[in-house]
């Protein structure tokens, strides 16, 4: 039986985890945490998840519960997850990530945190998104440089991260395909007189509004 433990467990990922946890007779929940301030400390996971009362209080507390568990599963925000792997690292304690969002030093620090304990992280879990990965790296390399590459992406109206950790995912695997780097090439939205568009940069575009799933388009 696998202990897990969900930070983020108010957001819909986390709600959405708790429940797959209940369901799954390989796993129990071991806690669900969020920031301090939130107003559902205290309350029920699984009654906040929708799936009855699982007996397990949420909590602003991850070092009291993590020594209780073999694996965090985080969809947070960067600060909480950099704090939330710093102390899985401590406890010996596994560790997924699927918080977007992360600066160039946050992933070096989550690059030196995974060397001592096993840490899964990316901006997509879904095996559809994997897979597309793959095919715009070979879609890249196909096509060559005579293309414009523009990548617009629509999400919920609450999600905090713009554009999505998915669709800067996108940018960097096209980026690296043409050898160049999106930090360089990325073009985030535009306004006014901006001139001709040049071969080289990949437009970022970014729609947030209502109950969007998710969207991306290339």
């Amino acid at each position: 039986m696998t202990r897990t433990v969900v930070t983020g467990a108010t957001g819909r990922m986390g709600r959405r985890l708790i429940a797959l946890i209940h369901n799954d007779p390989h796993c129990t929940l071991a806690g669900a945490v969020i920031r301090a301030t939130h107003e559902a400390i205290g309350r029920d996971a699984g009654d906040m998840a929708g799936v009855g009362t699982l007996n397990v209080p949420v909590s602003s507390n991850l070092a009291d519960i993590v020594v209780k568990a073999d694996v965090i599963i985080d969809f947070s925000v960067p600060e909480a997850s950099l704090d939330y792997l710093r102390l899985a690292r401590e406890a010996g304690v596994a560790m997924v990530i699927g918080t977007t969002g992360f600066s160039a030093a946050d992933r070096e620090s989550i690059a030196e945190h995974s060397r001592y304990i096993p840490c899964v992280m990316a901006p997509n879990m879904s095996l559809g998104v994997q897979v597309m990965f793959q095919l715009l790296r070979q879609a890249a390399a196909l096509l060559g440089p005579g293309y414009d590459i523009e990548i617009m992406e629509a999400h919920h109206r609450t999600k905090v991260d713009a554009p999505s950790g998915t669709a800067v995912r996108m940018g960097e695997i096209l980026a690296e395909a043409r050898q160049q780097s999106l930090e360089a090439a990325g073009v985030y939205g535009r306004q006014g007189q901006v001139g001709v568009r040049s071969e080289t940069e990949i437009g970022m575009h970014a729609i947030r509004g209502g109950a969007i799933l998710w969207a991306s388009t290339r």
